[in-house]
């Protein structure tokens, strides 16, 4: 009798839930971003003072796939002090905000970014909560969710839970990887929890981020140790030496592009990741989304903030001249 009872609670519970999910229209998407937007402080080599603006890995990796027509929303958490010009900047570029909650009574994730020779250094000012299971909206779909955090703020619990959701998870570990010592510097630490790579179809970080999740200290050796557990492709941007690409066990790099002026790197490893995925929905090569990131990536560099220029046309027109560039490279080789 107690085993019918309970069963019949859960379906009454299952009955209720789809019924009130019934009200709600599904909303299905290219690329969801999951992670925290962030209010940053950005110290260039040629400013005196910080430059306030829109941050974190969502706005700009959300940004970037919108200017290749890709529908795109957002899960975050901001606090009550996150600026309303911030959401209609992005409203504006048409990112979906549907999944980000603005929490009262607590900070906004914010950092000072100061780049010194070349070399960034990041300094934590506040954190918004963590994002929970029950933070993630049930009546979303997606082809990829992008899991991007920037300060600890995804378990693996979430990550399981958006597993269910999407077609694909790309994954940008860097936010996994932070620690904040007692003046709040923040320095990298080795990923506690590697389950997560088991989730993952496309893995994109930098080479610094790699080494404290891979054993091996070669770069294509710390590649394939990703992609032995499950990873569809593995990504690494290099900076100025451009990026590295594995995939169907082949390994590959990519040169940068210069820009004419490089202006502010903030957020150009997002904006890779952005274009990339934009780009690889339309079932391309991994190679030409690669290229088409790095260009991406280039408009953006030239540019201070999350507001850079870059029609569709000219991405792909660079991106064609790198494409051409690695496939000569590999018919010398």
């Amino acid at each position: 009798m107690s085993l019918w009872i309970g069963t019949y609670i859960m379906h009454s519970k299952l009955s209720f839930l789809n019924n009130l999910l019934k009200g709600f229209k599904m909303k299905v998407f290219d690329i969801v971003t999951i992670g925290h937007f962030a209010i940053d402080y950005i110290m260039l080599p040629r400013l005196r003072i910080a430059r306030r603006t829109l941050g974190g890995s969502p706005t700009y990796v959300s940004i970037a796939a919108r200017k290749l027509d890709a529908q795109a929303g957002v899960v975050s958490k901001v606090g009550d002090d996150f600026p309303n010009n911030y959401i209609k900047l992005l409203r504006s570029d048409n990112v979906d905000l549907f999944g980000v909650k603005k929490v009262k009574g607590v900070s906004t994730t914010s950092f000072v970014i100061k780049y010194v020779n070349g070399y960034r250094r990041l300094l934590l000012k506040s954190r918004a909560p963590p994002i929970l299971r029950e933070d993630v909206p049930l009546t979303f779909e997606a082809k990829i969710i992008h899991v991007a955090p920037i300060a600890g703020e995804i378990s693996f619990e979430v990550i399981e839970e958006l597993r269910k959701k999407a077609d694909m998870l790309s994954l940008d570990p860097q936010g996994l990887l932070r620690k904040f010592d007692s003046n709040w510097r923040v320095t990298l630490k080795k990923l506690v929890d590697k389950r997560i790579l088991e989730q993952i179809d496309i893995y994109k970080s930098s080479l610094q981020e790699i080494r404290k999740i891979a054993r091996s200290r070669s770069l294509e050796a710390s590649m394939k140790e990703i992609h032995d557990l499950g990873t569809r492709i593995v990504i690494v941007t290099l900076g100025r030496k451009g990026s590295a690409i594995l995939f169907d066990k082949m390994f590959r790099r990519i040169p940068a592009i210069q820009p004419k002026e490089l202006i502010d790197p903030t957020g150009a490893g997002d904006v890779f990741a952005g274009a990339f995925l934009a780009e690889y929905l339309n079932n391309k090569d991994p190679m030409w989304c690669a290229c088409v990131g790095s260009a991406m990536s280039s408009f953006k560099v030239a540019t201070a903030g999350p507001l850079f220029h870059a029609e569709k046309e000219a991405v792909y027109s660079l991106a064609e001249r790198l494409h051409d560039e690695c496939m000569q490279t590999e018919t010398h080789n």
